[in-house]
């Protein structure tokens, strides 16, 4: 039997959309500043994405591109799992 944590799916977003996702999140339920956000955004959440995040993407079976947004890979991988 397949466990299904065998699997590592790495979803891969693109920059711009990760930081518009954040910025969001952190003006609006963090009360940061812009300033703020920028600030923490170039000298923490990126330098750490590329050091943490992103090598993790070589261990991955597989990747999804476009984040959640690809509806094709989310299918494949759906009816991957329900023929389990």
């Amino acid at each position: 039997m397949i466990n299904l944590f065998d699997y590592k799916i790495y979803v891969e977003t693109s920059d711009d959309i990760r930081f518009i996702r954040r910025m969001k999140r952190d003006l609006k339920e963090r009360g940061r500043t812009i300033e703020m956000m920028v600030m923490q955004y170039l000298e923490t959440v990126r330098p750490k994405h590329i050091d943490f995040v992103e090598p993790t993407k070589k261990y991955a079976d597989i990747i999804i591109p476009k984040g959640g947004h690809n509806k094709k890979a989310m299918k494949l991988i759906i009816n991957s799992l329900l023929n389990l």
